[in-house]
């Protein structure tokens, strides 16, 4: 094996927190598009309980995440995951065994509290050399891509055969295959990385919190998983009255429809990166988002059109979902990439908490329609917040180990990184022996930084 390779560590670490992330993401998602209606049997069921219940893990997951992750530097990365594994397949067993509503609430918010996110990638990154950790952690963010689009199928498919509770049951085993793979599959770091790409450093929340430009996104990405909570309360009974379809055969229309806007978005993303056009793809997108969902609140009587409107949602949907963290990694100043993600992840899941009780308040006070137009309304208030923001700049986050470096030698050493031709910006922090840089890569050469490591 070379040593430019992962080793097997590596790939093991990679592999196995891929995996319980998708797990995790699979349970939490797969009642999203059978839940308003599967919920009704439920005992006290109302349409704004169906919304709390749907949207419920949203709240702790973003009030615990970073609280976790905080814990988990002083008391090692596998506990804090190890527990929230299993407070969420407790949370499932809470749901599987209730037959009120009120007990599914409890349970899904359980399972929220497994808020484990960014203890993940923190392990990764003690796990993962630097010139492999963006690699590593690609492949958890493509399996979270992956398990949301598996599981807007599969929730369908399993929900007619093994009902609601099966749903909840195969959840909690899920959840505890990956307490297995934390326990013998992924190795035990030796030390703790303060790697700030993943790392969330209570020093740079203030300057994360004050940024203009990200608070763009993280207001974006709140309307985003708002308008897709909402929007799922109202779509297996749209889709069951116009469709002819059974909620269980409903992945008819999810797949085919995910396949193709998978299909149409990459040259999206790809012109937006290479061609330097990230904000008016980024902004077409939202404003797409909104007319998606403002059409759909008046085709309801044609299938045809429901299932073209839909496309465009998912389309928009996926470009967003694709583009936001990367417009937040180019954003975030260089040290607090970990901070500036952990508002964000915070954002996104209070966003779906919110989206869930405003949809199903929406749904049982003023009918299915109202759900696209508050969405749709939101999704244009978005838009004009968006196109205010500066053209992002097209860099790369770049972590570079320093062999010396002192409190008093710190400001030298910035300087001459400043200088180097394709370096944006550089912060040098002495007591973690790096600096992180913010480089464009077109201009920048990796080379030059040998010197420094």
């Amino acid at each position: 094996m070379t040593q430019d390779a992962m080793t097997s560590g590596e790939k093991r670490a990679s592999i196995g927190l891929a995996l319980v992330f998708s797990f995790r993401m699979l349970g939490l998602f797969m009642i999203l598009p059978i839940f308003s209606h599967y919920g009704q049997s439920l005992a006290g069921s109302t349409p704004l309980l169906i919304g709390l219940a749907i949207g419920a893990y949203g709240f702790s997951q973003a009030v615990l995440q970073v609280p976790f992750g905080f814990i988990s530097d002083r008391i090692g990365r596998k506990p804090v995951i190890l527990f929230g594994l299993l407070m969420f397949a407790i949370g499932s067993v809470v749901a599987a065994l209730s037959d009120s509503i009120y007990g599914v609430l409890v349970g899904r918010f359980l399972q929220g509290g497994g808020a484990i996110a960014s203890t993940v990638m923190a392990l990764l990154s003690d796990l993962t050399r630097e010139q492999h950790r963006t690699k590593a952690m690609a492949m958890v963010g493509m399996s979270i891509g992956l398990s949301f689009s598996i599981a807007l199928v599969a929730g369908p498919l399993l929900g007619g055969w093994l009902g609601l509770s099966g749903i909840f049951w195969l959840t909690a085993f899920l959840a505890c295959i990956g307490i297995v793979i934390v326990v013998w599959g992924v190795p035990t770091p030796t030390t703790q990385v303060a790697y700030r790409e993943a790392v969330v450093s209570s020093g740079a929340f203030t300057e994360v919190l004050r940024h203009g430009q990200l608070w763009r996104l993280n207001v974006g990405v709140f309307v985003l998983h708002l308008t897709m909570t909402a929007m799922f309360i109202v779509m297996p009974a749209m889709l069951l009255q116009h469709t002819e379809l059974a909620v269980d055969e409903h992945w008819q229309v999810y797949l085919p429809i995910l396949l193709v806007s998978f299909v149409v978005m990459v040259p999206f993303i790809i012109v937006g990166e290479k061609k330097r056009k990230l904000k008016p793809i980024f902004c077409s997108a939202v404003l797409l988002l909104a007319l998606a969902s403002l059409f759909l609140s008046r085709v309801a009587e044609s299938a045809w059109w429901i299932l073209i409107w839909l496309f465009f949602y998912f389309l928009s949907f996926n470009l967003l979902e694709a583009t936001l963290p990367s417009l937040v990694s180019k954003w975030a100043p260089p040290a607090a990439k970990g901070a500036a993600m952990g508002v964000y992840s915070s954002s996104q899941f209070l966003g779906a908490a919110v989206g869930g009780g405003v949809g199903g308040w929406l749904l049982g006070a003023y009918g299915g329609a109202s759900v696209f137009i508050v969405c749709g309304t939101l999704a244009v208030l978005w838009f004009l917040y968006a196109v205010t923001m500066k053209t992002p700049p097209y860099v790369t986050s770049l972590m570079v180990p320093l062999s010396q470096v002192e409190h008093d030698t710190a400001s030298q050493l910035l300087d001459e990184l400043l200088a180097l031709r394709g370096v944006e910006d550089a912060v040098v922090i002495p007591e973690e022996k790096a600096a992180y840089l913010k480089v464009d890569n077109k201009r920048f050469d990796k080379s030059l930084l040998a010197r420094f490591s």
